[in-house]
């Protein structure tokens, strides 16, 4: 089972970093990300220069695709020719979005009538899409999930957890990386935020 962590330049660390080193902590149980680039290197919004570990077209095989946010997501949404490279399948695929990611996920067609959580500064274009922005960190309806604030990047990285794997892997991978003493009610808040959605295929 394979993740796609979308990368573009100016991406936000937290966004795309969180997501993966979380998820890579289910190696042993079949479960690996990977930074998925469009250029073999991308620049972060802070300056720190990554080597994709995947080229874009990887995102389109994967198990699930997860879309990072940055500075220049509205750039990426105007370039037809780098959004014609993400063909995604939402009948086949978990997809997911962090802040910005939204704006990909709308110019994809993938959000359709469904609401949408991003970031403060994203949320006028968001809307502007025709899309109703949640005041939620966190909202999936069925294979399709967004996050807003840079922190609920773990809740995408459980939401994956929990469909692939099951609850087991969100206590165990949560429940180490947790602030010392705060290990439970980290573990209980993420599976509150992705829960619903699992509730919901029940």
């Amino acid at each position: 089972m394979q993740v796609a962590v979308v990368t573009f330049d100016g991406f936000n660390e937290l966004d795309s970093f969180i997501a993966s080193a979380l998820i890579n902590r289910c190696r042993k149980r079949g479960l690996e990300a990977f930074i998925t680039t469009p250029t073999p290197t991308v620049t972060s919004m802070n300056g720190v220069e990554v080597t994709g570990q995947r080229p874009m077209e990887f995102a389109i095989e994967a198990d699930v695709v997860l879309i990072g946010s940055g500075v220049k997501t509205r750039d990426v949404v105007a370039d037809d020719h780098l959004i014609s490279r993400l063909t995604l399948d939402p009948s086949r695929q978990l997809i997911g979005a962090q802040c910005s990611g939204a704006l990909v996920l709308a110019r994809l067609g993938l959000l359709a009538d469904m609401p949408a959580c991003t970031d403060m500064i994203s949320r006028p274009f968001v809307e502007a899409c025709g899309v109703t922005v949640l005041d939620a960190p966190f909202h999936a309806e069925g294979s399709i999930a967004t996050a807003g604030g840079c922190l609920a990047s773990q809740y995408l990285a459980a939401w994956v957890m929990l469909r692939m794997l099951g609850e087991d892997a969100v206590h165990d991978v949560i429940g180490y990386v947790a602030p010392v003493g705060e290990n439970a009610a980290t573990i209980q808040r993420a599976l509150r935020a992705v829960r619903a959605d699992e509730a919901a295929l029940r």
